[in-house]
């Protein structure tokens, strides 16, 4: 029989229980998972994006028109007229490689090297050359970076390594590649590893605030790994401490059995 002295303590047992329940399950805060909080403090307006410069093994199609079709077809791997599918693969095998020198063995030009160009400049170089030596009339230059991926590990719904082909892609929109974060990842602790030219850089970057915006960092770089590290709640609730509510529980009903005992 449960004196007044037992019911006391195992009331007051049963509410630490309670309370050490709630602390661990705790929810997390709007102000962790919230994207761009100060959205409305910060200038986004000012952009700094760097454009990729073509780096050794970089894969690219380059495609030369002109006014008159035949006369450009020397300087075309692939003849335009001639389709091979939307496969990326094809298209990465009728591609120019950038070789570790970082130059490019084109149709009549010879060795072109791609050292510090981007595919604006590396347009208009080929486009000079093809007018002023006299090759073809007016013509038109498209090149296009084949084979550019970025990683994303961690606390994404789909981690894994992503191809992209847009000259262009902006942060959010990788990230949205791996179907956005989960709710266990980090949004003010996000690891960017980048590699240019042999030197790596690593930087953190917060998402809840906006001003990661206009830093160089807004657009994905080919090659970029982005590594979402889980938050504080994930990182409590792994191994033993993920199984306190159990451990609490067994407890409980020992401490229970004891009283009942006594």
């Amino acid at each position: 029989m449960l004196t007044k002295y037992n019911t006391k303590s195992f009331l007051i047992f049963i509410k630490v229980k309670l309370v050490l329940l709630i602390f661990f399950s705790s929810c997390v805060s709007k102000k962790q998972v919230i994207y761009l909080q100060d959205l409305k403090d910060i200038d986004v307006r000012k952009t700094n994006i760097i454009q990729h410069t073509f780096q050794e093994n970089d894969i690219l199609k380059i495609d030369v028109t002109s006014l008159e079709t035949r006369a450009s077809v020397p300087y075309n791997k692939v003849p335009p007229n001639v389709g091979i599918g939307n496969s990326i693969n094809l298209l990465q095998l009728s591609g120019y490689l950038v070789s570790n020198k970082k130059t490019i063995n084109f149709p009549v030009l010879g060795l072109i090297s791609v050292a510090g160009k981007n595919t604006e400049v590396l347009e208009s170089y080929i486009k000079n050359r093809l007018q002023r030596e006299g090759h073809l009339i007016n013509p038109s230059v498209s090149v296009r970076l084949l084979n550019a991926k970025v990683t994303l590990l961690g606390e994404v719904k789909a981690p894994g390594t992503y191809t992209f082909t847009e000259n262009n892609m902006s942060f959010l929109q990788a990230l949205g590649l791996a179907g956005d974060l989960t709710i266990e990842g980090d949004r003010k602790n996000i690891t960017l590893i980048r590699e240019s030219d042999g030197q790596r850089t690593t930087t953190s970057l917060d998402l809840t605030s906006a001003s990661w915006l206009s830093s160089p960092y807004q657009n994905i770089q080919p090659n970029d790994v982005i590594i979402v590290n889980p938050n504080s709640k994930k990182v409590t609730s792994a191994g033993l401490i993920g199984n306190i509510s159990t451990i609490l529980s067994i407890a409980s009903i020992v401490l229970s059995t004891i009283i009942l005992i006594k």
